[in-house]
C-alpha cells in the first residue's frame, strides 16, 4: 500500500498497547504516526493514554470492540476519506482521543 496521501501517514489508524501499558498510535501502514517509510521502526514513542477502559476502548474502535490492546479507529470498509458520515464518525473519535491527557511514565 502506497504512503501517497496525509491521511495514512499522518492520521491515526490504531492504537496498540504496550506490555508496560504504554501506547504506541500507528499510522496506516502500522509505522508510528508522521513516519513517512514501510520500514519497522523501534523508537520511544509510546505514552500512557490516561481513561483508556473498555467503554472508552469502544467507543474508539469502528466496531465497538472493549479490547483495549489494539484499537483500530476505521479500516477499509469505513476510511474517513471515503465519506462524509465516515469522517464524521472518525473525527468523533479523535475527538475523544484529544481530550486525553498522556505522560511518558
Amino acid at each position: 500500500m502506497p504512503l501517497n496521501d496525509f491521511r495514512s501517514v499522518f492520521l491515526p489508524y490504531c492504537l496498540r498497547k504496550q506490555s508496560d501499558g504504554k501506547y504506541v498510535v500507528l499510522n496506516r501502514e502500522y509505522i508510528p504516526v508522521g513516519f513517512f517509510t514501510h520500514e519497522a521502526l523501534q523508537l520511544p514513542v509510546a505514552v500512557y493514554l490516561e481513561g483508556i477502559g473498555p467503554a472508552t476502548a469502544a467507543k474508539l474502535s469502528y466496531r465497538g470492540d472493549k479490547n483495549q490492546d489494539e484499537i483500530y479507529l476505521y479500516n477499509d470498509g469505513c476510511v474517513p476519506t471515503n465519506s462524509d458520515s465516515d469522517m464524521k464518525s472518525y473525527l468523533a473519535k479523535l475527538e475523544i482521543l484529544a481530550k486525553k491527557q498522556v505522560r511518558k511514565v
